[in-house]
Formats: structure tokens, C-alpha cells, sequence
């Protein structure tokens, strides 16, 4: 029989949340490279819109919960980076922007760091 500490069991629980939000972030850039591909007024624009505002909505709403055990400093600067990008994609759907390069470029950034 396996005896687990919970150390053990809140690391694994840990590791496997960075997992899903490394896969809903990478979700939401190859949702953008389309969107980039076909235009800002797309289809493809719209989803990725959409995706990544829901996605940065969920992801700060987290970060601003008093029990997110991440240090308080990296907490404010990713809320502070989700609203920009929440921002950006907001500009995006009413035409001030054409581009999705720095929020692909942003995203990636923060996807790279989870493997970190």
C-alpha cells in the first residue's frame, strides 16, 4: 500500500494546475497565431477574442484571491499583465488595434515561465 505525505499530494496537485494553465494558455495562443493569420476582423479573431479574455478573466480573478499561494509581488505584476492583455484584446474587437503580436508575444512569455 502507498503512503503519500501531503507535501507529496499538494505538489502533484500543484504541478498538475501549472499543466492545465499551460494548456489553456497555449490554447489561447494557437487561438491568436489564427487570428493573426486571418485578419482582425475574422472568424478566427473573434474566438481568439473571446478565448483570451475568458481565459485572463478566470486566471486573475485567481491571482486576486487572498488564498493564491503564489508571493504577493508576482501576483500584482500578473494581474497587472491579464489586464493589459484583457485590454489589448478588448482594442482588437472594437478595430483601435489590428494585431495580435504582442499578446501572442506576452502570452508566450507567461507560458514559458510555468515550465520554469
Amino acid at each position: 500500500m502507498y503512503q503519500f505525505s501531503y507535501a507529496e499530494i499538494a505538489q502533484e496537485s500543484f504541478a498538475a494546475a501549472r499543466d492545465r494553465e499551460r494548456d489553456a494558455l497555449q490554447r489561447s495562443i494557437e487561438a491568436m497565431e489564427r487570428a493573426e493569420a486571418a485578419g482582425p476582423r475574422s472568424r478566427e479573431a473573434v474566438e481568439a477574442v473571446y478565448l483570451t479574455r475568458s481565459l485572463w478573466t478566470i486566471l486573475v480573478e485567481d491571482l486576486a484571491n487572498p488564498e493564491n499561494t503564489l508571493p504577493e509581488e508576482l501576483r500584482a505584476s500578473l494581474i497587472s499583465v491579464g489586464l493589459w492583455i484583457m485590454r489589448e484584446a478588448e482594442a482588437i474587437r472594437l478595430g483601435k488595434t489590428q494585431s495580435f503580436k504582442s499578446l501572442i508575444e506576452i502570452s508566450t512569455t507567461i507560458r514559458e515561465g510555468l515550465d520554469a
